[in-house]
């Protein structure tokens, strides 16, 4: 069942022990790599990680002081990265999931998302964004502009953008800012044992449902 997580005023603390585990084995998380058979974002010429080459071994990139694995892509943001595990361009659709630190406030990191990421992809027919936000720690706000301009963009097109997963505590500036007007918090616990355009479309129809 796909359900829409609701939190009742709740703020954990940002040093609580799971963000702390989490930040320890941080170099150990890679993005999920089960549909690397259908898509790779560096062999898509329409992608703008094309031609990025990886080292299993070689740790480089950092979230303050905690390396994070080499899979991971850079994007323009110093505490903020992602992986592209899907675009279909004949669906419109994106899976992209992130790792690290969301923070507006200082990095006005959906600056870059949008600039360097989903821009790009909008101008090759991608109107559906889903983000996987489970490994992403913390969120910080600031200005709401990119938020509405994406949104306005997409749902122009009969798109839409959704956060799935993003953990309680992450979501709690998130939805103060009532980001979620312009994003949907969603969770689907089992995400992984679905192929991309089963995903994509449990996420489709349950959003035509709730517009109709």
């Amino acid at each position: 069942m796909l359900a829409v997580n609701i939190i009742q005023g709740r703020h954990q603390d940002q040093r609580n022990p799971v963000n702390l585990k989490i930040r320890d084995t941080m170099h150990e998380i890679e993005p999920f790599y089960n549909w690397r058979h259908i898509y790779t974002s560096e062999q898509d010429e329409r992608s703008p990680f094309f031609g990025r080459v990886y080292s299993e071994f070689e740790f480089s990139q950092t979230i303050y002081n905690y390396y994070i694995h080499p899979q991971w892509d850079d994007f323009g943001s110093r505490t903020l990265y992602l992986k592209v595990l899907l675009a279909d361009y004949d669906e419109h659709y994106a899976v992209i999931e992130l790792i690290g630190e969301w923070n507006d406030a200082i990095e006005n990191d959906i600056m870059e998302l949008k600039r360097e990421v989903s821009d790009h992809f909008f101008k090759q027919g991608i109107t559906k964004f889903i983000l996987i936000a489970e490994n992403v720690l913390n969120f910080h706000s600031g200005d709401r502009d990119y938020y509405q301009e994406w949104f306005e963009e997409v749902t122009d097109e009969n798109g839409w953008i959704v956060i799935l997963n993003m953990p309680e505590q992450t979501q709690y500036d998130f939805r103060r800012s009532k980001l979620n007007r312009y994003i949907e918090l969603m969770e689907l616990d089992n995400w992984l044992t679905y192929k991309p355009f089963h995903l994509f479309r449990k996420i489709d129809e349950y959003l035509m449902k709730r517009l109709q």
